[in-house]
């Protein structure tokens, strides 16, 4: 049973569900429900798919997660930044609104569930850890003003392309004396209002002595209230035969049975775009997660996250939708409306089904500028300058990374900008562990403690070096270690021992096992001996398999402090 229960949490959770955590589940699916309806449409209409698309892409995702999932608050579904990656990937492939565009966004759908399922059963989960949280946040900042900069084709009732935000501002300017005047006083309208649901709406109905459910409920509710009026609007005056243009039929149905396409082009065309996705849409979720699941001290586990996220996508891609992951939005609002367990989200799967068989009719006349002001007010709150502000204080070369992402991110659109971010993530890390720290010590006077001769007032032996590696070595730094050793004692004629302290070396490869040894060679041919202190058990392990040690000139010690006595600091 434990293996069974390792790959289906929901043989944990649901063995100890009761009548409190179902009612706790039941309000906040009503709550994200109504968030989601207007929300599912629009990110649907960002991705270039008909609006249906996005109430199907979360529906059977949500309830497969439940089953998979390890978080209790996170809801997947569709989200900005992977839609938008979705309309970049699928636009340079097949012509949008067309049968092969929808059938590439299954394609899609499935190639990340299977790079997700696949990375989750070799627990690869790690893997994530190569884009850096500064690089993702400058990413996802840029893909904001993106997204937002597409949908004022929708506010203005013009038509403009491009996905990146030069090619968007230049079609939008060029196209600027078309604005359907009508449709811009909508589109305006709209997203005013719902800037002012976010952030007044809550003050004044507590003003009022509405408490705090209540409060809530109604600030969720208000992209309904707009999607409402507006379609009303529309409908009473005939807005539509002005040039108003409205989402139209929508099936009245339960998620297709659908199939992606199995051609080899398609899915070597889709193949980078897909790993993009499966990596940014699973920083995004195991990021919301952990957040969610620290306030409640549960715990996340990453690779069977990994799991449940290509569960949800293998399930959007055979029910017609599209590429999904856990949204930030949808989770916290999920997680303050009270829900106890993963059973909230199978609760608003049964939601959004009910809308997608009984009320989508009624969105006949629902103006897709509604639409693009849920996705601008939803995404405008994803940009963060203030990244650049704390980098360029904490980090020069964080600053860098990050700046080089949005404005690439902002230059050619977000495949090159997730792409760069991926490579500026990689190479920051090699960057900064090419080059560790190395600190020469001596020992703090009356203890056995060595530290920073530079930062601190120690004891020291004219004929002993002692020098402290603060990384662990690898072929990117094992040359610089030899140099630093080699100027070090190239400019001292009376050393006689150097010391390295690996109190902080986790391991060494072969490279630098290598270096080891060349290091070795250098210094018996100077008349220095190479000692070894504090080495960790598996270094050791590895140390022992090899020739070194036999052939090291100098002794390895236990610690640093019977390093120095037996060379008589």
């Amino acid at each position: 049973m434990p293996d069974f229960k390792r790959y289906l949490p929901i043989l944990t959770w649901g063995q100890d569900y009761n009548k409190s955590a179902l009612t706790n589940d039941l309000m906040a699916a009503f709550i994200v429900t109504i968030m989601l309806i207007p929300q599912s449409l629009a990110y649907a209409l960002l991705a270039g798919l008909p609006p249906e698309a996005g109430l199907y892409a979360s529906i059977v995702p949500i309830m497969l997660y439940a089953v998979f999932g390890t978080s209790r608050a996170l809801a997947v579904g569709p989200v900005a930044v992977v839609s938008l990656m979705t309309a970049a990937a699928l636009s340079n492939i097949v012509e949008q609104g067309t049968m092969g565009y929808a059938v590439a966004a299954l394609s899609l759908a499935g190639l990340s569930g299977v790079i997700l399922l696949a990375m989750g059963l070799f627990r690869l989960g790690f893997v994530a850890n190569f884009l850096s949280h500064p690089v993702i946040a400058g990413f996802i900042t840029a893909s904001g003003i993106i997204i937002a900069a597409s949908q004022l084709k929708h506010i203005l009732g013009i038509d403009a392309h491009g996905h990146n935000l030069l090619d968007l501002v230049i079609s939008l300017v060029k196209h600027l004396p078309e604005i359907n005047w009508i449709t811009a006083i909508i589109g305006i309208a709209a997203t005013g209002f719902l800037f002012w649901v976010r952030k007044g709406l809550k003050p004044l109905l507590e003003g009022l002595g509405l408490n705090a459910t209540l409060t809530g409920v109604a600030v969720k509710a208000g992209p309904v209230a707009v999607v409402v009026v507006t379609t009303l609007v529309v409908w009473l005056f005939g807005l539509s035969e002005h040039g108003v243009k409205i989402v139209g039929a929508v099936p009245q149905s339960l998620p297709p049975l659908t199939f992606p396409s199995l051609s080899p082009s398609l899915i070597g065309q889709l193949l980078v775009p897909a790993i993009l996705i499966s990596l940014i849409g699973f920083v995004e979720s195991i990021s919301v997660a952990q957040t969610l699941a620290a306030k409640k001290r549960q715990r996340i586990d990453p690779d069977q996250e990994l799991i449940g996220l290509g569960a949800a996508n293998i399930g959007a891609s055979l029910t017609g939708g599209f590429p999904v992951t856990g949204g930030f939005s949808r989770s916290v609002v999920n997680f303050d409306a009270g829900a106890e367990t993963p059973a909230a989200g199978a609760f608003t799967a049964v939601g959004l089904a009910f809308a997608a068989l009984a009320l989508t009719p009624l969105i006949f006349f629902l103006p897709k500028a509604t639409l693009a002001a849920t996705i601008i007010v939803a995404v405008l709150s994803l940009v963060d300058f203030s990244i650049l502000k704390r980098a360029w204080g904490y980090s020069k070369a964080d600053f860098a990374a990050v700046s080089a992402t949005i404005l690439l991110t902002l230059a050619f659109g977000v495949e090159a900008g997730v792409s760069a971010g991926v490579g500026l993530s990689i190479l920051l890390h090699l960057y900064k562990s090419s080059k560790p720290h190395i600190a020469e010590v001596g020992l703090v006077p009356g203890t056995e403690h060595f530290r920073n001769i530079l930062r601190h007032e120690v004891i020291t032996n004219p004929a002993v070096v002692t020098l402290r590696v603060d990384e662990s070595l690898y072929f990117a730094n094992a040359r610089f270690l030899e140099d630093q050793i080699h100027a070090r004692v190239t400019r001292d004629k009376n050393i006689r021992h150097v010391i390295l302290q690996c109190s902080a070396i986790n391991d060494i490869d072969l490279s630098a096992l290598e270096s080891l040894e060349m290091i070795n060679e250098r210094l018996k041919e100077m008349d220095v001996k190479l000692h070894l202190s504090e080495v960790k058990g598996p270094v050791m392990d590895r140390l022992t398999q090899a020739h070194f040690l036999q052939d090291m000139t100098g002794r390895v010690f236990l610690s640093q402090f019977e390093a120095a006595q037996a060379l008589r600091y």
